[in-house]
């Protein structure tokens, strides 16, 4: 089972195994990918630094306590109609979003995100929409 905050949510839907370390990248790959191959894998829905957040690098600011994250985990949950301390199948959550998610929503949830430039994470719930799961990651 793994831990994972409100946000790494859709995160996890547009990684493309780009990251802030390559000790983070390392995590975020095993971890997507194990949620790729497996989807029955069991997610506890968790509040604040999660096994994420274990490989952030301390590079100065942590930002996995700052308060707008805290309040994007929220917004995220809120809007999937989820709750701290659930655990629920990866599956489920694909289905969540599928349900509860449009693509423009990362522009407002994830307004202050500096990886939303990118667009990934839209492309990654357009995605889940359209019937696939997440991509491989090499």
């Amino acid at each position: 089972m793994f831990k994972l905050r409100g946000h790494h949510l859709f995160c996890l839907l547009g990684y493309r195994g780009m990251g802030y370390s390559e000790e983070y990248v390392i995590n975020m790959t095993h971890l997507h990918q194990t949620l790729r191959n497996n989807p029955k894998t069991l997610i506890k829905l968790v509040k604040g630094p999660d096994q994420l957040c274990e490989k952030y690098p301390n590079s100065g600011k942590y930002h996995c306590q700052d308060a707008s994250i805290y309040e994007r985990d929220a917004a995220i949950l809120e809007r999937m109609g989820l709750k701290i301390g659930q655990i629920l199948k990866w599956e489920d959550i694909e289905s969540g979003i599928r349900n509860f998610v449009v693509p423009a929503d990362i522009q407002i949830v994830c307004e202050t995100c500096s990886w939303r430039s990118y667009g990934v994470c839209e492309e990654g719930i357009q995605e889940i929409h359209s019937g696939k799961s997440l991509r491989e990651v090499k």
